[in-house]
C-alpha cells in the first residue's frame, strides 16, 4: 500500500481540511502494517490504522492538531491495554488544497522533524527515479516517504443490475483495484457510484472489449443471455487475465456449445469461469457478491504466493 493521493484529494475535496495519520514504524506486534492510513476531518475519517483503541485516540488527537505535522510514539501494550505486545510511530499532517499541491508523484518524501533532505532520501528517490524501485513507506532519518499508489489490477464489470451494484460496493474500496463499469445506458447506474469508479455506458458494450488491458480481469453478469454469450466471444477473441460469467451449470453447458459453434476451443472456452462466486452462499445479490470477491481475491493470493515461493 502507497499514499493513496486520490483518496486525499476527493476528502480534501469535500471537507476542506483533513489530517492523514499513516503508520511510520513499528516494533513487535501491530495491528496494521507501515504506510497504512486514516483520514480524518471534523466530523468523521475514512480507512483504518487498525487497532481500536489505537486509532480511536489517535482520531481524537488530530481533530485537536493545530501543528502541521506530528510525529507521536505509542507502545500498544502498556498505554492502551491491547493484545498486540509491540509499539508504533505515527505521523500526523495536516491537508489543505495549498498544501496538496506540495506533493510529488511517485514518491511523496517530506521532513517531519525538520532538516533539510538526507542522503539516504536522495538516494531512495533516485532509485525510483532512475530505475522504477519504489521504496516501501518508511521514516528514514527524519523523513517520511511513501511511494504514491497505483491500483495494480484491472477489473472490468459487464452489468449495473442488483449483482453488478452489489459487486462494486463490494470490491470498490479494496485499494489494487481499478473498476471500469459497463452497461447498455445512463439510466442502468445508481444515481451514486463509489468514488474511484470508472462508469461507461455503451449501447454495445461488446464492442469496448477490444480496448481491454490484455491482463484484465473480467466479471460478466448483464441482464441479457445475449450480451452475455457476446461478451464471451469477444473476450476469447481478445485476452484476459480472469473472466467470470454469472449463470447455472445449465446456462454454461449452452454457452460452450454456442461458443463452439463460433469456433472457439475447447481448452479456450474452459478459461472462462462459470459459474462464478459460491453457490452455497444463497442468490442474494450480496451474497453472490461476496463469494465472487473472494474467489478473485484468493485467486490472486494464490498467484502471489506462488511468485513468492519461486522467488
Amino acid at each position: 500500500m502507497g499514499f493513496d493521493l486520490e483518496a486525499l484529494r476527493e476528502a480534501v475535496k469535500t471537507h476542506g481540511t483533513v489530517v492523514r495519520v499513516v503508520i511510520a514504524g513499528i516494533k513487535g506486534s501491530s495491528p496494521r502494517e507501515t504506510g497504512a492510513a486514516m483520514l480524518v476531518w471534523e466530523t468523521g475519517q475514512s480507512g483504518t490504522i487498525g487497532g481500536g483503541t489505537l486509532e480511536f485516540q489517535a482520531a481524537e488527537a488530530a481533530r485537536a492538531q493545530t501543528a502541521p505535522t506530528r510525529l507521536t510514539h505509542h507502545a500498544l501494550g502498556p498505554d492502551m491495554g491491547q493484545c498486540c505486545g509491540g509499539a508504533v510511530s505515527l505521523v500526523s499532517e495536516i491537508y489543505d488544497a495549498a498544501r496538496l499541491d506540495t506533493l510529488s508523484d511517485p514518491v511523496i518524501a517530506r521532513p517531519v522533524l525538520g532538516g533539510d533532505m538526507p542522503l539516504s532520501v536522495k538516494r531512495l528517490l533516485a532509485a525510483a527515479r532512475n530505475q522504477g524501485i519504489a521504496p516501501l513507506p518508511q521514516l528514514v532519518d527524519g523523513w517520511m516517504i511513501e511511494p504514491v499508489h497505483k491500483p495494480t489490477r484491472d477489473l472490468w464489470i459487464w452489468g449495473a443490475g442488483h449483482v453488478g451494484r452489489a459487486l462494486v460496493g463490494v470490491l470498490s474500496p479494496l485499494p489494487d483495484l481499478a473498476i471500469s463499469w459497463f452497461d447498455t445506458g445512463p439510466d442502468r447506474f445508481p444515481a451514486t457510484v463509489p468514488g474511484g469508479v470508472r462508469v461507461i455506458p455503451a449501447a454495445k458494450p461488446a464492442e469496448l472489449v477490444r480496448h481491454a488491458p490484455r491482463d484484465a480481469e473480467h466479471l460478466v453478469l448483464t441482464y441479457s443471455h445475449n450480451l452475455d454469450l457476446e461478451l464471451c466471444n469477444r473476450l476469447l477473441l481478445h485476452d484476459f487475465r480472469f473472466a467470470g460469467l454469472i449463470g447455472s451449470a445449465t446456462k454454461w453447458a449452452r454457452f460452450r456449445s454456442r461458443l463452439a459453434a463460433l469456433g472457439h476451443s475447447p481448452q479456450r472456452i474452459a478459461r472462462i469461469t462459470c459459474p462464478i462466486g459460491d453457490q452455497g452462499l444463497g442468490k442474494h445479490p450480496q451474497m453472490i457478491a461476496v463469494g465472487v470477491a473472494a474467489q478473485i481475491l484468493r485467486g490472486a493470493r494464490q498467484n502471489d504466493l506462488k511468485k513468492d515461493l519461486s522467488a
